[in-house]
């Protein structure tokens, strides 16, 4: 049909006649002249139209916005004074002698250069949506993504497999989508939360360096940075310790940055101990390009009468730090009041604080209604230990160590933006040293921080039964400006040590060889040691392009609610379906609401 593309059309066939197909973009009638910008995947060319192609005029008059086209035009410049150098076609424009249109459109919901469309009407109309410039940039950048990572990896000899969509269900952390069985009765299916186990038995078969660009299912609670079905780097790796993963991966990250932003990343990437990023940060991926931390002073607080500090700090599970925020005595009252209301929703209590007037007059350069409640010794030890200057304020978190952490860390993060305290663009930082365990107070047992399958550290294994609590695991998570883009771990590859790391999680011989007995086996057959890494392409492309929803770096997302407004699922399926599946429903499925479509 056409002989080019719009973007093609340059000065260089100036007085060719060329064939072009597209979108109508725009349409402008110009006393007696129209013209039409034509755009097609490859950019935009501004078709002229006049009275003398009168067949061509006749229909160019009928044509609106979305119809598609193809025309029939010479190529000349464009007058003086009209170029338009934003453009790679803007120096020229091509004179029509002939056109069809190929199809009509009706009215759009919406115009594609608005910026304020609702999200649910966008996702409704998702194929309208995705014409749009930003999300045809995005979809591109997310192939230029994948495309730079498989470029890198089949460059270091690792090899693409896929692995089942359809498989058991096991206890990865979340929950599982299941799929009823048609031919087994009562028995069902799971999607992968993650390849994880399959990657391992790659390594077992002797393939030594598998990757793939993994489509992954979790039934959570969604957020922006959330999805039902994700898409993931999988990559898993044998003969190799911790430390060369990380050192390959870091280099192909920052491949990756250079290959499609021209942005160099600073390397090494610091290494930062779980420990210490909750000690500074109160979270494990901590935003470093803010230069707020906590500063803990739970033993400031164990002697002081006030018991919204004592009681914290004299808690084996408590804990008082105290954030300072430079430049922060100019924040008003209802400023305070809301960063209040604020870290209540991460369980806070209150959000008590000091405003620094004058440091060299003592307290009484100090502003606080708690500086009554606290010796004046007290308050010149905090003031030094959090290195406070004239014109700072300090906040103060006292509950539960991980009300405090959760707390601070998130008014931290939005003290940052609010104040526009961030110091550079980019800031990478592996974390490491992760405790195996994590105690579950719900259920009074021990669950893994990471997943089941993550080795601890070599010299620790003895403890896995006799203090669990105490043992680190082999673990890295890659955080970028405070999200996790990467996280994984060297695995178990012996079959004794997996099996005494499900009893220290309350797993039982039975249920570990019901659940995982197709794993164990496998390590009893020459498992090499192994480990690797999953890296979140969609927070990574969405992180790249500055968004903030993750929605809209995937073609055809779902809402929070997990629905698609484009085809409406989930939907029903008729009683023949139920009865193949051998499923009887106890009430009748609700149709979709109205408010369904405003969740996303």
């Amino acid at each position: 049909m056409r002989t080019h593309v719009c973007a093609q059309v340059n000065e260089n066939l100036i007085d060719d006649v060329v064939t072009v197909s597209g979108w109508v973009q725009r349409r402008r009638d110009h006393g007696g002249v129209i013209f039409i910008d034509l755009r097609d995947a490859s950019g935009t060319l501004q078709i002229v139209i006049d009275p003398d192609a009168k067949e061509a005029f006749e229909l160019a008059d009928s044509i609106r916005n979305e119809f598609v086209i193809e025309v029939t035009a010479k190529v000349r410049a464009r007058p003086e004074g009209t170029e338009n150098r934003d453009l790679a076609t803007g120096m020229v424009e091509v004179y029509a002698t002939r056109l069809e249109i190929l199809n009509r459109s009706v009215p759009i919901p919406f115009q594609l250069d608005e910026d304020d469309v609702g999200e649910a009407v966008r996702l409704k109309y998702r194929y309208l949506d995705l014409r749009r410039e930003p999300m045809q940039k995005a979809m591109r950048l997310r192939h230029q993504v994948t495309r730079s990572m498989r470029s890198y990896l089949d460059g270091h000899n690792f090899v693409d497999i896929e692995t089942p969509i359809l498989t058991r269900s096991t206890p990865e952390g979340a929950r599982d989508y299941l799929v009823p069985s048609r031919v087994h009765d009562g028995q069902f299916f799971a999607l992968p939360q993650s390849p994880q186990l399959f990657k391992q038995m790659l390594m077992v078969a002797g393939f030594e360096r598998y990757y793939q660009i993994a489509r992954c299912f979790r039934d959570e609670d969604l957020r922006a940075d959330r999805q039902p079905e994700f898409t993931q780097l999988d990559i898993e790796t044998s003969f190799v310790d911790e430390e060369q993963i990380m050192e390959m991966m870091e280099t192909m990250i920052v491949g990756l940055f250079k290959d499609n932003l021209d942005t160099d990343l600073s390397t090494p990437f610091p290494r930062m101990p779980y420990s210490e990023a909750i000690e500074r940060f109160g979270i494990d991926r901590p935003d470093l390009r803010n230069p707020l931390e906590l500063v803990s002073v739970t033993d400031l607080m164990q002697a002081v009468e006030f018991k919204v500090f004592s009681g914290p700090a004299n808690s084996k599970s408590g804990r008082v730090a105290v954030l300072r925020v430079p430049g922060g005595n100019s924040l008003t009252r209802k400023q305070i009041d809301q960063y209040t209301e604020f870290v209540g929703n991460y369980g806070a209590k209150g959000l008590a604080y000091i405003k620094v007037n004058d440091l060299a007059a003592g307290v009484d350069g100090l502003q606080s209604p708690i500086l009554k409640f606290l010796p004046d010794e007290v308050v010149s030890a905090i003031m030094e230990r959090a290195q406070v200057a004239d014109g700072d304020l300090v906040f103060f978190g006292a509950d539960d160590a991980t009300v405090v952490n959760d707390s601070l860390a998130a008014l931290r993060v939005r003290l940052g933006h609010d104040l526009d305290l961030l110091e550079a663009q980019w800031a990478p930082v592996w974390v490491v040293d992760f405790p195996m365990f994590e105690w579950d107070r719900a259920n009074k047992r021990w669950s893994s921080l990471h997943h089941p399958f993550t080795a601890p550290k070599a010299d620790q294994v003895t403890e896995l039964e006799s203090n669990p609590g105490s043992v680190l695991s082999r673990a890295y998570d890659m955080v970028l400006n405070g999200t996790e883009i990467g996280g994984g771990s060297i695995r178990i590859h012996k079959s004794d040590v997996q099996q005494t790391v499900f009893k220290a999680l309350g797993i039982e011989e039975d249920e570990a060889e019901e659940k995982f007995g197709f794993l164990l086996e496998a390590l009893k057959y020459g498992a090499p040691p192994h480990g690797g890494i999953a890296f979140g392409v969609d927070r990574i492309v969405a992180m790249m392009l500055g968004v903030e929803s993750i929605r809209d770096v995937i073609a055809f997302p779902k809402t929070q609610r997990a629905s698609c407004l484009l085809t409406e699922a989930p939907g029903g399926v008729d009683s023949q379906q139920l009865r193949e599946l051998h499923i009887k429903l106890r009430n009748k499925p609700k149709p979709t609401t109205s408010d369904e479509q405003n969740d996303s």
